[in-house]
C-alpha cells in the first residue's frame, strides 16, 4: 500500500464564530455532551490518518517524521514501532499496552469507535482524520504489523460533524491517566484552540505548537472554561505549561518514560546545562523529586558542572539512606525515655538475630563519617 501525503483536518477548529468554544457551535454545548454522529462506517487503517498535533504522542520520535511526511504508511510505522521496542524499554511498555488492546480486538471485539471527519489532502485523495481512537487505531495496526494476515482489519468510526481538540482531550483524560507532558500538550492545545490558533503543518518540531500557548495574553473567563475539561487548578495547568520549557528531545524522554510532574519541576528548578544529565538520573534511577532536589543541592568543591553529575546510589543503597533518615528523624521525635526504650528494642534486636556484630561494624563506620563531614564544615 503505498504511503499517502499527510495533512491536518483540524485546521478550522475555532472558526464557528465568536461565540465558538474550542469548535463548537454556539448553542450551550457542554464539555461533556457527545458529537453529532452523521454515520457510522468500517474502513481500513490505510484510509485513515491520526492527528500529528493531538496532545498524546504515541508514535515514537524516530518514525514520526517518515510517518507524517508520507515516507512510510502505517503498517511499516508498525513494524518499525516493534523493532524499535526490542531495545527500549520505555517504547516497549507502550507497545505492550496497545498489543494487548489489539489481541482484545479479536476476542471482544472493538468496543469503542474511533471519530473523526473524511477530508482531501493535498492531492485531492480523502482520507479519514481521526479525532478520537488513535491508540485503538495503532493496536490495530501493530496487531496487522506482527500477525502476518493478508487482509486489513476494518475498525468501525463514527463521522462527525465537527472535530474538535476538547474532545480529544477528554477521551484521552478517559481512556488512560495522561503523562505530565501529555497533560502540558493537552492545556496548550486548549488554550490555543480557545484562541484560534492553528498548527503549522510545515513545522518540523510538533511541540513548538503547544509553546505557543506560553506567550499567549489569555482573555478573560479562558481559565475557567477549559477548568471542567481538565479537572486542575489554573495554578496546576501553569506549572504543567512551565514544563514545555524543555527542549523537544528532553520532552520526549520524560514522556516516554512517564516522569512525574514533581520530579519534572524539580529538574527544571536546576541550571539550564545539567537538565539533560539530570533527567537522564532521574530516568536511571528512578528519582523522586526529593532526591532530584536533593542532588541539585549538594555542596561541591568543584563548582556547577561536578554536583550535576554526581553518581547516583543504586538501589538498594538509596531505599537504605531513606530509611536511616526516617529513623533518625524518629528518633528524635521521642522522648528520652521513650527513645533509651527504642534503643534498647534495636539493639536486642539485631543480637538475637545474630546481626549484632555487623550492625555494629556499619554504625562505627557511619559514625566516622558522619564526624569527618562535621570537622569539615
Amino acid at each position: 500500500m503505498p504511503a499517502k501525503k499527510r495533512f491536518n483536518a483540524f485546521e478550522d477548529l475555532s472558526s464557528a464564530g465568536n461565540g465558538s468554544k474550542l469548535g463548537l457551535p454556539d448553542m450551550g454545548v457542554t464539555p461533556a455532551e457527545e458529537p453529532q454522529v452523521e454515520r457510522i462506517e468500517r474502513i481500513p487503517p490505510s484510509q485513515m490518518m491520526p492527528d500529528r498535533f493531538q496532545p498524546r504522542r504515541l508514535l515514537p520520535p524516530g518514525l514520526r517524521q517518515a510517518f507524517f511526511s508520507g515516507k512510510i504508511n502505517c503498517y511499516q510505522a508498525a513494524i518499525d514501532w516493534l523493532e524499535m521496542a526490542k531495545s527500549d524499554s520505555g517504547i516497549h511498555a507502550e507497545v505492550e499496552r496497545l498489543q494487548l488492546m489489539g489481541s482484545s480486538f479479536g476476542e471482544h471485539g472493538q468496543i469503542k469507535s474511533i471519530t473523526g471527519t473524511w477530508a482531501a489532502n493535498t492531492a485531492g485523495e480523502y482520507i479519514f482524520q481521526i479525532e478520537t481512537g488513535e491508540r485503538r487505531f495503532w493496536a490495530a495496526c501493530l496487531a496487522y504489523a506482527s500477525s502476518g494476515a493478508r487482509e486489513e482489519p476494518l475498525l468501525r468510526v463514527e463521522v462527525v460533524s465537527r472535530p474538535t481538540r476538547q474532545r480529544q482531550v477528554l477521551e484521552n483524560r478517559h481512556a488512560e491517566p495522561p503523562s505530565a507532558v501529555e497533560q502540558a500538550c493537552e492545556v496548550a492545545s486548549l488554550i490555543l484552540a480557545e484562541l484560534g490558533i492553528t498548527p503549522d503543518p510545515n513545522e518540523n518540531d510538533d511541540y513548538e505548537f503547544f509553546r505557543q500557548a506560553r506567550n499567549q495574553r489569555m482573555p478573560a473567563g479562558l481559565w475557567e472554561r477549559i477548568t471542567p475539561i481538565m479537572q486542575l487548578t489554573r495554578p496546576r495547568m501553569v506549572q504543567l505549561l512551565n514544563l514545555l520549557q524543555f527542549p523537544s528531545t528532553l520532552l520526549d524522554q520524560a514522556d516516554r518514560y512517564r516522569l512525574p510532574e514533581r520530579v519534572l519541576r524539580e529538574v527544571l528548578a536546576t541550571p539550564r546545562d545539567g537538565w539533560e544529565r539530570m533527567l537522564k538520573l532521574a530516568i536511571q534511577n528512578s528519582l523522586t523529586s526529593d532526591e532530584v532536589a536533593e542532588i541539585a543541592t549538594a555542596p561541591t568543591t568543584n563548582g556547577e558542572k561536578d554536583r550535576v553529575s554526581r553518581p547516583v546510589l543504586p538501589e538498594p543503597g538509596r531505599q537504605a539512606a531513606r530509611t536511616f533518615r526516617r529513623f533518625v528523624t524518629s528518633l528524635e521525635e521521642l522522648d528520652e525515655y521513650g527513645r533509651d526504650q527504642a534503643m534498647d528494642e534495636i539493639a536486642d534486636s539485631v543480637v538475637v538475630k545474630g546481626n549484632g556484630e555487623n550492625a555494629l561494624d556499619v554504625l562505627e563506620e557511619l559514625a566516622r563519617l558522619i564526624r569527618a563531614r562535621l570537622e569539615r564544615r
